[in-house]
């Protein structure tokens, strides 16, 4: 059988993958699109979207309990976890169909199986049918990455569980153990916690959400300890002890390791790219501490071979991976387009309080030898966030001295994930303190803190 043939083929349909083939489509390359389990990629099937869905439902189940606050009533407040649970996978299928339409819309083949990489330019295929051959002259490899596990600590789907395990709870922990306190154990410690689990997190750092701003990390772990989580920094798990319906945990800290007994185990403590059983060493890709190397257009060093998303050098985010996408895309198609700025990229985690940021903390800005001015505000300040019943957060931006520049920003409290997006903007635009000074920010709403954080940094805070 003869190899069929493609200007490009892209190799996983994650954020990152189905992005570049619709772009590379768009741009009227004829695309083929290899997926070895569902179309939208971890993201959409497993990460991101399901996640928020249940914390959406822990959110509104919060507010239940406080509508007493709100001049409301609502009595007898309870939750159907596996009501919660569907309506999650409810909302990853939709979004996953709606995927397969727009590969069908934007005319991409798509072929669903396990590819390989026999030699430059080639793919191999093994889809239940058989094996397929193709030739691209560019390839882009989008296979994502997975929950690392650690000895000892595996997952088993019983009694301790990674993401997908949590996604798909049939139980409701009683007392529950986070190993790992980065975006996805802190969003799962918010959703059980907040629905009644006695939750425990162990952080091996000296700080929750390690690579937030300090300032921003102690406000969000106090926030969470006066939920009543329970957090232990400067910890290790270092074995846990499986019995029926039982974990225990030997938690070192402080050079001593105590035991505690919980019924469930979540591990969330980090990725391994999907590098395996491509054939990238046999054709050379250079792989660094489990991920691919790329130079800042995701070339990998042979000739048409890309590599974008969570398979190469963070930061391990879907909107980072789609944007590379976009970027290989025009880049195949002959166009000059700009390289990512891992620097302008927002982070966002959906626990309660949410915490978002972008660019540099205030301890990188200073470890560059930057002089910075740093401004303030916090929630309680801000009419809207009072209105809304949200009054603690805060909002923290740094500038560069010398020349103004917004280095980074950093926020915890209510919605703030949807107010980043200013100051990404603002970032991209190269913009001062000045034009951040002199733009008028709608009144009454959160995003007002944002201004006033501005002028804090320059003394002229005016609500505060």
């Amino acid at each position: 059988m003869s190899a069929k043939s493609f200007d490009v083929i892209v190799i996983g349909a994650g954020p990152g993958g189905y992005v570049a083939a619709i772009r590379a489509a768009q741009l009227g390359k004829s695309v083929a699109i290899v997926e070895r389990e569902n179309l939208g990629g971890i993201c959409l099937n497993w990460g991101c979207i399901p996640t928020k869905a249940l914390l959406r439902s822990a959110e509104v189940f919060h507010l239940m309990h406080r509508a007493k606050e709100y001049g409301l009533s609502a009595e007898k407040v309870g939750f159907d976890l596996d009501a919660v649970v569907k309506r999650s996978r409810k909302v990853a299928g939709q979004l996953s169909g709606g995927i397969g339409h727009l590969m069908k819309k934007n005319k991409i083949t798509v072929i669903m199986g396990e590819a390989t990489l026999p030699a430059k330019g080639k793919v191999t295929v093994k889809t239940d049918k058989g094996t397929e051959d193709l030739t691209a002259p560019a390839i882009v490899l989008a296979t994502g990455a997975r929950a690392r596990e650690l000895p000892g600590l595996e997952a088993d789907g019983d009694l301790v569980w990674t993401y997908r395990h949590a996604l798909q709870a049939d139980r409701m922990p009683k007392k529950l153990l986070v190993i790992g306190s980065g975006a996805i154990g802190i969003e799962f410690a918010s959703f059980f916690n907040t629905l009644g689990a006695d939750t425990t997190v162990v952080e091996v750092m000296d700080r929750i959400l390690p690579v937030e701003d300090e300032e921003i990390s102690a406000f969000a772990r106090k926030a969470f300890e006066k939920q009543g989580m329970k957090i232990m920094s400067k910890a290790m798990v270092k074995k846990l002890d499986r019995a029926k319906g039982k974990v225990t945990a030997h938690i070192e800290t402080g050079g001593k390791t105590e035991t505690h007994d919980f019924d469930t185990v979540i591990s969330a403590v980090g990725i391994i790219a999907n590098t395996e059983n491509l054939g990238l060493e046999k054709l050379g890709v250079k792989v660094e501490r489990g991920f691919v190397v790329t130079d800042e257009y995701c070339r990998t060093g042979v000739e048409g071979l890309y590599a974008i998303g969570d398979l190469t050098n963070g930061p391990w985010l879907a909107h980072k991976a789609s944007h590379e996408g976009v970027m290989v895309a025009e880049h195949i198609a002959g166009g000059h387009p700009h390289a990512v700025d891992p620097d302008a990229i927002a982070g966002c985690t959906y626990c309660h309080p949410q915490v978002a940021s972008v660019g540099l903390t205030e301890a990188q800005a200073k470890e560059k030898g930057l002089k910075v001015k740093v401004g303030r505000f916090p929630f309680i300040g801000n009419g809207k966030a009072i209105a809304l019943g949200e009054p603690e957060g805060m909002i923290k931006t740094i500038f560069d001295e010398k020349s103004g520049e917004l280095l980074g920003a950093h926020m915890v409290g209510a919605e703030v994930t949807e107010l980043i997006q200013g100051y990404v903007i603002g970032r991209t635009l190269e913009t001062t303190e000045a034009e951040l000074m002199n733009t008028v920010f709608p009144h009454p709403t959160l995003s007002e803190m944002m201004h006033e954080s501005v002028l804090d940094a320059y003394g002229r805070a005016l609500h505060f």
